[in-house]
């Protein structure tokens, strides 16, 4: 329910009453992944999606029934081949769906809202399977460990659902884990739901050019806290870029030194010109980061590969860059341009190749591993 929390902290604002339906699990080729939600006030007013549209309207349906008896429920949606006209999902994929209602006074999934709402990181923990009573019972979990509310279990249950919580909210994860009633670690009585929440990843924009306002705006489309940094002040102003987080001042090696980067950070070297690139590049490819690419053209990349040789650069790290940056779609304007880029980060993210799905037999969703795959069927055949 977290990725709709600017939404739903509107709503706990106005005072609504509200039921959100949650995907908690995933088989197969399922549109959305686990976290995606849908919430729906006693008004009827709806918010989000949890599967694009194939199921939309019977977990409304639940919704609806859960705001009036106030029961939290679990309910799975699959294709059927026997009745392909029954309520399912026509693109063969398993969800599980918990769906909670929520009162507008809920302490607990009010402080969590608002602090998704907010940009902090915390993980909201839910009883997706137990026994009677515990079912969408919650704690939202902060960085530092500490915790809100109770799942109303065995009073070690808290303690150790927290523990995990924090585990996963310290790698960013959303997901279940499996505890005992009793709280200790062995499967079988209580399935947690785990979502986590943390900063945008970041994506920092090197060469304050055409090409970078829009990717400015593809970043921000696809969640990043952006940042533009260039060392000619002419050109790197918030007039010029007005949707960017940041805009920096700074020669690019400099500032990426003393910045701070992790894992999921994007790093797009727009600049092509040497002085720029080399040193930039040369810090970049050392860096545990998730993406280095950098415009320009094949010429470009042969003697940009050659100088970044020349100050040391060694064969493993040069094969993290990206260059010339981007998926080939045959790009000309800006935006276009940005286009490609964005999509070669994506492709890069989850796995994918970045042929076109028709005719090519691989996966739509690379993030399922045959383990995940092995588990929907066996949940299908349940």
């Amino acid at each position: 329910m977290l990725d709709i929390a600017e939404e739903l902290n509107r709503w706990f604002e106005e005072g609504r009453d509200f039921a959100v339906a949650t995907v908690v699990a995933v088989g197969g080729s399922a549109p959305r992944g686990p976290g995606a939600a849908l919430a729906v006030d006693r008004q009827g007013t709806a918010i989000g999606s949890v599967s694009g549209g194939c199921v939309e309207g019977a977990v409304y349906d639940l919704c609806v029934q859960a705001l009036q008896d106030g029961r939290a429920v679990r309910e799975r949606f699959g294709y059927s081949d026997e009745d392909a006209f029954a309520v399912g999902l026509t693109c063969g994929g398993v969800i599980d769906v918990l769906v909670t209602p929520v009162r507008a006074d809920a302490p607990v999934f009010r402080a969590g809202v608002a602090a998704a709402h907010r940009g902090e990181t915390a993980a909201l923990a839910r009883v997706a399977r137990g026994p009677d009573g515990l079912l969408g019972r919650a704690l939202l979990v902060h960085s530092d460990g500490s915790y809100e509310g109770s799942l109303d279990g065995h009073p070690e249950l808290d303690r150790t659902a927290a523990e995990e919580a924090r585990a996963m909210l310290d790698s960013g994860r959303t997901g279940t884990v499996e505890l005992a009633e009793d709280g200790s670690r062995c499967p079988g009585g209580v399935t947690l739901f785990v979502e986590s929440r943390v900063p945008p990843p970041r994506m920092i924009v090197f060469g304050a050019v055409d090409f970078a306002t829009a990717l400015v705006r593809a970043g921000k489309f696809l969640g990043y806290h952006v940042t533009v940094c260039d060392a000619r002040p002419v050109f790197a102003t918030r007039v010029r870029f007005p949707g960017a987080d940041e805009v920096v001042v700074d020669w690019p090696h400099r500032y990426l030194r003393g910045t701070e980067t992790d894992e999921r950070t994007v790093l797009c070297v727009l600049t092509h010109d040497a002085k720029f690139d080399v040193p930039l590049l040369e810090t970049a490819l050392r860096l545990p980061v998730a993406f280095v690419g950098a415009m320009g053209s094949r010429r470009t990349h042969e003697d940009r590969d050659r100088r970044l040789r020349e100050v040391g650069v060694t064969d493993d790290e040069l094969a993290r860059l990206r260059s010339p940056i981007g998926l080939d779609l045959g790009a000309r304007t800006p935006e276009e341009t940005a286009l490609s880029i964005a999509a070669e980060i994506v492709a890069a993210r989850r796995g994918g190749t970045g042929v076109p799905l028709t005719g090519s037999g691989t996966p739509i969703h690379h993030d399922m591993d045959a383990r995940e795959e092995g588990e929907a069927r066996s949940r299908a055949a349940a």
